[in-house]
């Protein structure tokens, strides 16, 4: 038997990588914590500020931003190698536009009131900085399912957050959660009031700076991220 017929496969093995790979989950799972765009790498924050006020447009903010990043890293990565580096931003932003354009079209047509809500920003996932962030950094030089994957993680990364500001401000600052009552009357009654600053686009950073001290506190790796 020959050297080469002997290495064929073991060649062949290390070709074969699994869907969910080790290296592939943590494509997936690092940008919830350890590269999380908002808290780690500092994007997306005026979205942030503005559709946190409830946590239904915050969450539908975030499936909304979650399909963008995912399918227009999918998209990108498909046809990285046919792209012209003169015109690559380009291609970008007519491919997120076009995702943009359809998520928009379906929350008017299914989900009007938060549509409503969300105002421009929806159309504003555009020019996004996570979304193009992750075309340039990670699509044009990956693979189509870690592009895909890379692209379902940012975009979880930066829906986790903004549900999680979401959920303090509308509890704090209207007593409800989802739109429904959970603070109770007689808490009221005894003399409880909703915290209006809670309603204000600063009390966003508040609580963004509370989960990143958090999660600094406990994830030594951030400690020195600047």
């Amino acid at each position: 038997m020959s050297v080469e017929t002997a290495s064929a496969p073991v060649i062949e093995e290390k070709k074969k990588e699994g869907l969910f790979s080790k290296k592939n989950r943590r494509v997936l799972t690092d940008p919830l914590d350890d590269n999380n765009p908002i808290t780690v790498q500092v994007l997306g924050i005026c979205s942030a500020l503005a559709v946190t006020v409830q946590v239904k447009p915050a969450l539908i903010m975030a499936i909304g931003v979650t399909v963008v990043t995912a399918f227009s890293s999918l998209i990108i990565s498909l046809i990285r190698d046919s792209i012209p580096g003169r015109i690559r931003m380009i291609v970008q932003l007519i491919v997120v536009a076009l995702l943009v354009t359809l998520v928009d079209q379906l929350l008017k047509a299914y989900m009007f009131d938060v549509s409503k809500k969300l105002s421009v920003f929806v159309g504003l996932i555009i020019t996004n900085c996570i979304v193009m962030g992750r075309l340039e950094a990670f699509a044009m030089s990956k693979k189509p399912w870690p592009s895909f994957l890379d692209g379902i993680g940012n975009g979880l990364g930066y829906g986790v957050i903004l549900v999680v500001v979401a959920i303090f401000r509308e509890l704090f600052g209207s007593g409800s959660l989802m739109g429904f009552k959970v603070i109770p009357q007689w808490f009221y009654d005894m003399g409880y009031v909703n915290n209006g600053l809670m309603m204000l686009p600063p009390a966003a950073l508040f609580v963004i700076g509370i989960y990143i001290w958090i999660q600094r506190s406990r994830n030594t790796k951030l400690v020195n991220v600047s």
